[in-house]
């Protein structure tokens, strides 16, 4: 008996590949190092994609049933390391929380348009074993009736969020590159990550971070943001999207229409921006609007009311006065917009998951992120379109937009990595010299108290390295003062490390007053003080000790205010705690490199906000 849907199946096959001969073939990342091609063609955009691509992509769209439609606009976790074979462990989260076991059921259930990496859903072991969860998800998206590749992408912005650590290369983080202020610079590690994405299948890049931090107490952004400067921001986020780009993979500015000036995180809350529209205008658009101009892929939207963009108060992820109005009309993008995460409150406060995925489409969304409740969003937008409150052309007008992007990265060309192409990428020692490279440009000098700094190994050989120790993505070999103490023995010194945590007790303090008697020099490790935080007290009572004392701020350069008045002898800023930016610190402390970054963002008085402690620009060297 002849088998209709094996016929489909076939027809649709031929499509995909008539769609893959004519649409534009991203040369493979993997195929050569950014780092030995820095003079690349820029890579080709969505709008360079030809009308016969167009034309064959909106014959796939048609012959798509009404559920694989829905199912392209999601973008969606999976539990495991494997497509098909995870841990038992990662089985039962898939089963409790989507109703299948596995990734390739989760494509073949709901018809995912894409699948995001984290590493709590143990998706980032190895490149290899990343290179082959990659190529087992699209396998199963080509084995579906109408077979479609998937976007696979993830969060890998560097310095504080960074998905897939070691022994991939890490770079240095947006703040730090905004305190190195080159574009060139910016532009080359950009071009490093995607490239090493690129070869482990991961082809939609949640970065660069477009957000202007003119807030000290913005709690989500901070050293994720480039600086304080809308035109120094716009620059960093231009160089980025050209180095993603440049590597193969979709880069994606972010949030949209601007997450800097607030105190609230959108993960817990629903933040308001209370900037007027000529303030917007002025602040948050131009990185926004130099991203499009850069010709960004893929924009993402923030959970974050902005009253005077939109009087409803409804947050920018569903509000079609801002996506719709400011973004597509006013800017004039015609890209893929994804929301920020569906499971996070602020998108989740004023209505429920089944509502929150069809307003997102009415608002202008073409891209529907990590759902709490995928069975539950994905029936609502199915009984939106059913019901008429969704208009098929309004889905089908972003599925469209998904498919360009995906026919641009080349991947229904050839949607599959290589370990191969994996070892002749990921981590290569060019890139990691390159990272050392860039890292050194961003190392700012705060305060150097009567010329403590560089240190010699003769006159400050015994160096004692205390405090905070976050978790890192990075740090597999032991905490950061334990990456800084290395980096000191590295360079000849003797270096003994005690973690004294962010919160440091009285009986940790002592035992670290204790330890630095008969050393040379202590160096601080600080992590976001506070007015009451005991780091205070660590800094000052080991100053007391006669000592000289190095702070260490390894994630925000405003803990130097909290500090003022401790007896520190000097401050250096690295804007963050992975091994790159602590490294080039170390090697900047013992005069192997001079510092040169300068601060992206001013520093207030921590008594007297209204009062600048350290201007924008400023930074030391010797």
């Amino acid at each position: 008996m002849h088998d209709h849907r094996t016929s489909r199946r076939t027809l649709l096959t031929a499509t995909a590949a008539a769609v893959a001969a004519s649409a534009i073939s991203a040369t493979p990342a993997a195929a050569a190092s950014p780092a030995s091609s820095p003079s690349a063609a820029p890579h080709a955009t969505v709008a360079d994609v030809s009308a016969s691509t167009r034309s064959r992509l909106k014959r796939l769209i048609s012959r798509m049933s009404l559920e694989e439609k829905v199912g392209q606009l999601f973008v969606m976790r999976a539990y495991g390391h494997s497509a098909t074979e995870p841990d038992q462990v990662d089985i039962d989260s898939n089963l409790k929380e989507m109703g299948v076991r596995t990734a390739a059921e989760l494509v073949a259930k709901y018809h995912v348009g894409g699948i995001i990496y984290f590493a709590w859903a143990h998706n980032t072991r190895d490149p290899h074993q990343i290179a082959d969860l990659s190529n087992g998800i699209q396998r199963a998206g080509l084995a579906q009736d109408t077979p479609v590749p998937l976007l696979i992408s993830t969060d890998q912005e560097h310095g504080i969020v960074a998905r897939v650590g070691r022994p991939a290369t890490l770079v240095p983080g947006a703040m730090a590159l905004g305190a190195g202020g080159s574009r060139s610079d910016a532009r080359k590690a950009a071009r490093i990550a995607g490239a090493e994405l690129a070869a482990m299948g991961i082809v939609q890049n949640y970065a660069p971070v477009a957000d202007v931090n003119v807030n000290p107490a913005n709690p989500v952004i901070g050293v994720r943001s480039y600086g304080a400067d809308p035109q120094a921001v716009a620059g960093m986020v231009a160089a980025q999207v050209k180095g993603y780009q440049g590597a193969g993979v979709a880069a994606t500015s972010k949030h949209f229409p601007g997450h800097g000036d607030t105190k609230d995180d959108s993960h817990y809350s629903l933040p308001t921006i209370h900037h007027t529209a000529e303030q917007w205008e002025e602040l948050d658009a131009p990185p926004f609007r130099a991203a499009i101009a850069a010709g960004i892929d893929s924009i993402m939207t923030a959970h974050i009311v902005v009253p005077a963009l939109d009087p409803a108060l409804d947050p920018a992820t569903l509000s079609k006065p801002i996506l719709t109005g400011v973004l597509r009309e006013r800017l004039g993008y015609d890209g893929v917009v994804v929301t920020d995460s569906l499971a996070m409150a602020g998108v989740r406060q004023k209505y429920g998951d089944d509502r929150v995925p069809v307003l997102a489409l009415l608002a202008g969304c073409d891209q529907l992120l990590n759902p709490p409740d995928l069975p539950v969003a994905w029936n609502a937008v199915l009984k939106a379109v059913r019901d008429g409150e969704l208009s098929t052309a309004r889905v089908e007008e972003s599925i469209l937009r998904i498919l360009l992007l995906k026919a641009k990265l080349g991947l229904f060309r050839d949607p599959y990595v290589s370990h191969r192409g994996v070892d002749r990428t990921v981590g290569t020692r060019a890139h990691l010299a390159a990272a050392d490279r860039i890292a050194e440009g961003t190392t700012t000098l705060l305060a150097n108290e009567s010329g403590l700094l560089p240190i010699g190994r003769r006159t400050h050989r015994n160096v004692l390295v205390v405090g905070a120790d976050p978790a890192s993505p990075t740090a597999t070999t032991g905490p950061p003062t334990t990456v800084v103490a290395k980096a000191f023995d590295s360079l000849g010194f003797v270096a003994t490390a005690l973690s004294t945590g962010t919160a440091p007790t009285a009986a940790k303090i002592k035992e670290a007053v204790a330890a630095a008697q008969g050393k040379d020099v202590v160096v601080v490790g600080t992590y976001n003080v506070s007015a009451t935080s005991p780091q205070r007290t660590l800094v000052r009572e080991l100053a007391a000790t006669g000592v000289p004392v190095v702070a260490l701020a390894i994630r925000n350069p405003y803990d130097i205010a909290q500090l003022e008045g401790t007896g520190f002898g000097a401050s250096v800023a690295t804007y963050s705690w992975t091994d790159v930016e602590l490294r080039a610190a170390v090697r900047a402390i013992a005069g192997h490199t001079t510092p040169r970054g300068k601060l992206p963002v001013p520093i207030q008085r921590a008594d007297d906000p209204a009062k600048v402690l350290y201007p924008l620009g400023f930074g030391l060297t010797y």
